[in-house]
């Protein structure tokens, strides 16, 4: 039997990338999806793995709250499900497992919730992370079982949230391996010698302790530069960024790039020194996934996400709070020890290998499914 899955979410950055991996790999002669989003011209159609096109429907769900679209995309939803009659929905992001948690009140079928990093995290005053956290508790009682990104995500599901354990799934988030590199398809305007990184300036990815890195490093050495891609989608502290390179004198240190294509991102990741991440907290970040599997050291914070990929004095360190000093450090112990970045490079991609190879995985999302689904 075929089992049919419902995807209800706001599909932007990595949640979008999580659904087009799933979509492109799943066995579409045992999964057949439909993808309930928003509508956006501009994005492109979602396919199997086949490369037919899947069924998409728009509703009016975006990452704000507003009570009024909020209801709407719930009615919505409710009748694409009873049209469309899915066996199991997998909601993504926040805001996706509000609308499909909802939704299932009125069609009754199991919801997989896959938070994507929990809205809780993100908020930067106590009152909107205990008010992001009462939301989380009160809708995992509606059909709901926790689907995490990363052992991270599970605890936080497990110890926040309070998702009994047998209603807390595992499925990593995970890429195929790289198996070649494209040309860089824009003008390359830094130097040979670099670090990167992935992440738009936002509190989540704290970008402003990475240019103060950035500083603490050029005393030591003035030609380090950084490489910083996908500073200009959803970036409300890009100015502030500027700013602070402008203030420190970096802007011949760190070159910002608005947006990379992902086979550019692969490119640069490639060529660069080592990847680094500044991250207050993270789901399962695609971009360290990237690196493990194309073989980088990494240093990064030790949060959500970051640690269930970077394990300390294997294939990178884990920088323990927030230090500028401490981070520099590290960076500079790789850049300065080829014999450890050569050992490192090698842990991250036996790393990869072990533990989030889409190719290897894939079949662990679809057991879920048909384990899961409410329609035997």
């Amino acid at each position: 039997m075929k089992v049919k899955v419902a995807h209800i979410l706001h599909s932007v950055g990595g949640v979008d990338v999580y659904l087009r991996l799933v979509t492109n790999n799943i066995d579409p002669n045992k999964v057949q999806s439909i993808i309930i989003h928003q509508d956006d011209k501009d994005k492109k159609p979602y396919t199997d793995k086949n490369n037919n096109p899947i069924a998409e429907y728009k509703i009016p769900i975006q990452r704000e709250i507003s009570f009024i679209q909020d209801l709407k995309s719930i009615i919505s939803t409710v009748k694409i499900l009873k049209k469309e009659r899915p066996n199991i929905i997998h909601a993504h992001s926040a805001k996706g497992g509000i609308i499909a948690r909802a939704a299932s009140l009125f069609y009754k079928v199991n919801v997989l919730h896959t938070p994507h990093a929990y809205s809780f995290l993100s908020a930067e005053s106590n009152f909107k992370k205990s008010f992001f956290l009462i939301i989380e508790k009160i809708f995992k009682h509606a059909n709901s079982y926790l689907l995490a990104t990363s052992e991270s995500e599970l605890n936080q599901g497990i110890e926040k949230v309070g998702y009994k354990k047998n209603k807390a799934l595992l499925f990593n988030n995970s890429i195929l391996p790289v198996k070649s590199i494209e040309p860089l398809s824009i003008e390359k305007t830094w130097p040979e010698q670099y670090i990167c990184s992935v992440g738009r300036p936002s509190f989540q990815k704290n970008i402003e302790f990475m240019v103060d890195v950035v500083y603490e490093l050029k005393k030591t050495n003035s030609s380090i530069h950084l490489v910083l891609m996908g500073v200009g989608f959803h970036a409300p502290n890009l100015e502030a960024v500027k700013q602070k390179i402008m203030s420190l004198d970096l802007d011949k240190n760190i070159t910002l790039l608005d947006w990379t294509s992902r086979q550019d991102i692969f490119h640069i990741i490639t060529n660069s020194q080592l990847y680094i991440s500044t991250s207050r907290y993270e789901g399962l970040p695609y971009s360290v996934i990237e690196s493990l599997a194309i073989g980088k050291p990494i240093v990064a914070t030790n949060c959500d996400g970051n640690r269930d990929l970077v394990k300390h004095e294997f294939n990178g360190y884990l920088v323990k709070n927030n230090n500028v000093k401490e981070m520099s450090s590290y960076i500079l112990r790789i850049l300065g020890n080829k014999e450890l970045s050569l050992q490192f490079s090698k842990n991250a991609v036996q790393l990869f290998l072990d533990n989030f190879d889409l190719s290897k995985n894939i079949f662990k999302l679809e057991k879920v499914y048909f384990e899961y689904n409410k329609i035997k």
